[in-house]
């Protein structure tokens, strides 16, 4: 490819951790792709009814974007599920299990 030549599609990566295994689902994707368009593309909608990009939290390489944010060639994008319990909470219950 020369200089100038514009890229027509790429592959990103789809990553969705649960506490006991993780999935990663590399997919080609047309450019100027949203991240939301590449989580759909992946297939992993199918496969975790649960996941709504569209009241999730969502990432590229930890960092947070919205789900029209534009991917690029090569990014993880990243599945963020909702907190169960607030985390002050939690070490505050287990500082106070340990004092006593």
């Amino acid at each position: 490819m020369g200089a100038g030549e514009a890229i027509d599609a790429f592959d990103v990566e789809v990553v969705y951790a649960l506490p006991d295994r993780q999935r990663r689902i590399t997919v080609r994707v047309a450019a100027g792709a949203s991240v939301a368009e590449a989580i759909r593309q992946s297939g992993i909608l199918d496969e975790y009814a649960e996941i709504d990009p569209t009241r999730w939290k969502l990432g590229i390489f930890s960092r947070r974007v919205a789900p029209d944010s534009k991917v690029r060639a090569g990014d993880r994008i990243e599945i963020y599920r909702p907190l169960v319990a607030d985390p002050k909470t939690v070490r505050r219950e287990r500082a106070r299990s340990r004092k006593g």
